[in-house]
């Protein structure tokens, strides 16, 4: 098997600790739950199949968490890049609703932020055939699809040296990820789903790793100041926490903070 991209690595991670924390609370046989984890590993995790894993613990209503369009994209490609990751984020949300006029909808403004950093042209080919794929319902095609032109973007950026922008892409499609994710939860706040509302300690820790990686200029800017210790603040509500035993208070205060997270990416900056 050829190695895989770190982010697809992560997501391994991440799906299978927070489905072992969902398992342990609910008590869950363990040869059961062993096997289901190791099928997690196996079929290499994908945003799409964290939010797969999340709709099978949860009753996750998809359709209520589309949110209106972002603001025209900003002058700031810093701030456009966060946005831009959680809007391919909302790809993978609205995959799993099935909504292909919203799916359409929502690429345009993928292709918009594309611009903005200089990659619409080299993406366009591949968003607009994403487009023909939901409106002809290839939805099985489409995953793939949304799941490569994610990986196709960070490979790009990287090529023109633009790292910091390639990191604030995955930083804003995961912060996105684990604010749907918070909404659900929070919608099912039973004690066996609550651990799946940070999908699992490993994933505030890499988020962690990907701001610390962020240029010293860019940890300068009040935007960025601001997500970071938006981000330690939530990482404290988890640090003490037991596996499988956060209070509804504990989920309900971490959505507020990752709620607080998209609010300052789309707020114009004075």
């Amino acid at each position: 098997m050829p190695a895989l991209p770190p982010r697809s690595r992560r997501t391994i991670c991440l799906v299978a600790l927070g489905l072992c924390l969902g398992g342990v609370a609910s008590g869950a046989d363990e040869p059961a739950q062993e096997e289901a984890v190791t099928a997690i590993i196996l079929r290499n995790q994908t945003p799409a199949d964290f939010l797969d894993a999340i709709g099978q613990r949860t009753k996750a209503r998809w359709r209520l968490l589309f949110r209106p369009p972002p603001p025209t994209p900003p002058t700031d490609r810093g701030r456009a890049s966060l946005i831009l990751g959680s809007l391919m984020a909302d790809s993978f949300l609205i995959w799993q609703a099935g909504d292909s006029q919203q799916f359409r909808n929502n690429n345009q403004e993928v292709l918009s932020y594309c611009r903005t950093l200089g990659l619409g042209e080299k993406l366009l080919p591949r968003l607009m055939a994403q487009g023909k794929m939901a409106e002809s319902d290839e939805w099985k095609e489409l995953r793939n699809e949304i799941v490569d032109s994610h990986q196709v973007l960070i490979r790009l950026l990287h090529e023109q040296k633009d790292d910091d922008l390639a990191v604030m892409i995955d930083l804003g499609l995961w912060l996105r990820l684990l604010e749907i994710v918070s909404t659900v939860v929070v919608e099912n706040a039973t004690s066996e789903v609550r651990p799946l509302c940070i999908g699992s300690p490993v994933i505030l820790q890499e988020i962690r790793d990907d701001f610390n990686r962020l240029g010293m200029p860019k940890h300068e800017e009040p935007m960025i100041k601001h997500i970071g210790v938006a981000i330690e603040e939530i990482s404290s509500l988890w640090r003490s926490t037991t596996p499988g035993t956060p209070t509804a208070e504990q989920v309900t205060k971490t959505h507020e903070k990752f709620k607080e997270i998209m609010q300052v990416m789309v707020e114009k900056q004075p």
